[in-house]
């Protein structure tokens, strides 16, 4: 069995497309490559990739509507590649579910980083008794890396997921912003509060977290805290993510 990661990337310019296999291929990964959308869909449900390069200005089917066919399906990380100018993408990547974005031009070395950094947010292999931090009708399994709400599966991104579980794991206990920042992205990001409150938005929206919000607060310049029915025990904050 191929213990490599593999990543799947789909954009319809055949030069990027043999730059970016080349690096990640390098670097130790298996790489598919599409040109198209529709296949990208395909071979996402086929194979069943680690990670997803997408390109967002393809022809048919551009990359925002097939993240947005992934969401419905599937947590599996994605990396926009992104025009310079066109911050609106970005956000709305971000906002359907992407995990990160890389703007073109871009060098080979960056990308293979931010694949690295978005795969590092991933499950870890551990052994540890089951842990679940409630809070009203949503249950957060950390050892199973699982979330319901009212019974039923809620599909987080991997980024998503990691953000969660460091607010599940320390539940009772302010996060600052700054803290979450550099603990699940890295310490270039410990000044964009905006960027985490996207994040957090995406959060509340799937767990039906609604104004007056009360499973994720927010202290207004400090940071955001996570409500749970009951004082969260050492052996779940020991669950954990390691940044």
């Amino acid at each position: 069995m191929n213990s490599q990661p593999l990543i799947l990337a789909v954009d319809d310019d055949a030069h990027i497309l043999q730059l970016i296999k080349w690096e990640l291929s390098t670097q130790g990964f298996s790489v598919l490559t599409s040109k198209s959308g529709q296949e990208a869909l395909e071979l996402a449900a086929e194979q069943r990739p680690d990670l997803i390069i997408l390109d967002i200005m393809m022809p048919q089917l551009n990359g925002l509507e097939v993240l947005r066919r992934l969401r419905e399906r599937s947590g599996v990380p994605v990396l926009l590649l992104t025009a310079r100018n066109r911050d609106y993408d970005k956000i709305g990547g971000l906002d359907i579910g992407a995990d990160d974005y890389v703007t073109k031009p871009f060098s080979p070395e960056e990308l293979s980083a931010r694949v690295r950094a978005i795969l590092r947010r991933g499950p870890r292999d551990e052994d540890a008794e089951r842990n679940v931090v409630r809070s009203g009708d949503v249950e957060i399994d950390l050892a199973r890396r699982r979330v319901k709400k009212a019974g039923e599966d809620v599909v987080l991104t991997r980024t998503e997921w990691v953000l969660l579980e460091h607010l599940a794991s320390n539940a009772g206990k302010v996060m600052g912003v700054s803290d979450l920042l550099a603990r699940i992205w890295s310490v270039e990001y410990v000044t964009d509060a905006q960027y985490l409150r996207v994040w957090i938005s995406r959060l509340r929206t799937k767990l039906g977290d609604e104004k007056p919000y009360k499973l994720i607060k927010t202290l207004t310049g400090v940071g955001y805290m996570l409500n749970a029915d009951k004082e969260v025990s050492p052996e779940v904050q020991e669950l954990k993510s390691v940044p």
